[in-house]
């Protein structure tokens, strides 16, 4: 039974990795981290005000129809520093990729010649590296933003605010995804279940 969790599983990490992967500008509702500004000053005695903002994802970044000049300079920096960090975001989408295809022979050869264990202990090789790989990308994203929150609030005088997005949190629901799916794995290799 929990042999059959495990490509369940491994494919809900697989699709979270997807849509983080096509994130902003590709998808434009995922992001990794955005940027806001919103700068009100007085003038003749009337409040002004000015805001807008920039989300960066795996790819690049969109930006508001205003252009902040507290965003405007940051935006290039921002932008090649992500580029690098975060192309191990498709990766990590490849290799749960292929633990998925290694998960669907274990069940597929399970059900056809009563034990898998070889496709089991596959499934979980490549279910580890890409469970690791996606939690060090996590981590990466964590630290990233946070170091670049640190820098923007520095330079802006805290008048550009920077905050973590939902792709963060959805390459941490595919860590945890495929961890949990390698209970699947170990349960394969160790005949606990078919």
């Amino acid at each position: 039974m929990f042999s059959v969790v495990s490509p369940l599983l491994t494919f809900a990490a697989f699709v979270l990795l997807l849509l983080v992967s096509l994130s902003t500008p590709i998808i434009k509702s995922i992001h990794i981290f955005s940027v806001t500004s919103d700068v009100t000053t007085s003038i003749f005695n009337t409040d002004v005000g000015v805001s807008g903002y920039a989300d960066f994802g795996v790819w690049g970044y969109c930006t508001s129809d205003i252009t902040v000049s507290g965003v405007s300079g940051y935006e290039d920096t921002i932008s090649k520093g992500t580029t690098a960090a975060l192309v191990l975001h498709p990766i990590a989408c490849g290799l749960t990729f292929l633990a998925f295809l290694v998960s669907l022979l274990m069940v597929f050869r399970a059900r056809v010649e009563g034990t898998a264990r070889f496709a089991s202990i596959c499934s979980l090789v490549w279910g580890i590296l890409a469970a690791i790989l996606t939690t060090a990308v996590f981590l990466i994203d964590i630290i990233f933003v946070a170091i670049v929150r640190n820098k923007v609030r520095d330079e802006s005088d805290n008048e550009v605010d920077l905050h973590f997005d939902n792709a963060i949190w959805m390459v941490l629901g595919a860590a945890v995804a495929l961890w949990l799916s390698l209970i699947g794995g170990c349960c394969g290799v160790c005949a606990c279940g078919r």
